[in-house]
């Protein structure tokens, strides 16, 4: 069996209950060693086999599993593999060899950066929607995906794998429709120990990282969120009736 694995954001306690007790219980962990933290490497048993998949090719993490189908496999992705985990490809192989797999959710780096911005991503009357997206770069993006083409909603935006991209997404986002100073903040390494939340605007995102040192490992968070201009929700409106609250009058 594997299990694919979310680790969370970066802090190791942000690894869910289950996914402690998979790497536990473990006889086999591939992780992505470029982005998990290794700490989380210390719940692994003391002859478990790990391997590095910063340093291996589709083929050679497939390989990997095929020889250990009768073992406990752990494949840890960084926050959640459902976003830009490259998941699908490694299922589909499994599935051809006729490998069982399950998949267990993790925190998301942009739950991460929400949380240290403490910031809440969908205000009433500001947005109800998050688009998270990324800039092209050797990973082509859909016409229809392009920032500009996203960025003419207004909404939260969260933007992955963009950081040595800034100049361009700053004039994508302008293109889009977002003004030179709508907020936005970098955030770098969201809860890991060395996390760095730089606020900036949409005009001097380049300025900001260049200033912070910041090239990589970053997220992008964009949108009129980060304003005091919002309603209060229906939700604890006293006036407001729910299936479980009877509304009173003012």
């Amino acid at each position: 069996m594997v299990h694919f694995v979310g680790a969370g954001s970066g802090a190791v306690d942000l690894i869910t209950v289950r996914g402690k007790n998979l790497l536990e219980k473990a006889d086999i962990i591939i992780y992505a060693g470029s982005l998990v933290n290794p700490e989380l490497l210390n719940y692994a048993k003391s002859d478990a086999k790990i391997y590095n998949s910063a340093k291996m090719n589709l083929d050679e993490v497939i390989e990997v599993m095929k020889q250990g189908d009768a073992k406990s496999i752990v494949r840890l992705h960084t926050g959640d593999p459902c976003i830009y985990g490259a998941i699908r490809e490694q299922m589909d192989k499994l599935n051809s060899l006729c490998i069982e797999y399950d998949i267990c959710p993790g925190v998301s780096s942009f739950c991460g950066a929400a949380a240290a911005l403490k910031a809440e991503y969908t205000l009433p009357d500001v947005s109800q929607t998050v688009i998270i997206a990324r800039m092209e770069g050797r990973t082509p993006v859909p016409e229809k995906e392009k920032i500009h083409r996203l960025a003419q909603h207004g909404a939260t935006m969260v933007i992955f794998l963009s950081t040595g991209l800034l100049k361009e997404l700053s004039e994508e986002l302008i293109n889009g429709g977002y003004s030179i100073d709508t907020p936005a903040a970098i955030v770098y390494k969201a809860t890991w120990p060395d996390e760095k939340v730089i606020r900036c605007t949409v005009g001097t995102l380049y300025e900001k990282a260049q200033e912070n040192n910041v090239k990589k490992t970053a997220l992008i968070t964009v949108g009129n969120f980060f304003g005091d201009d919002y309603s209060l929700s229906k939700l604890y409106d006293k006036t407001f009736t729910t299936e479980y609250r009877k509304g009173v009058a003012e």
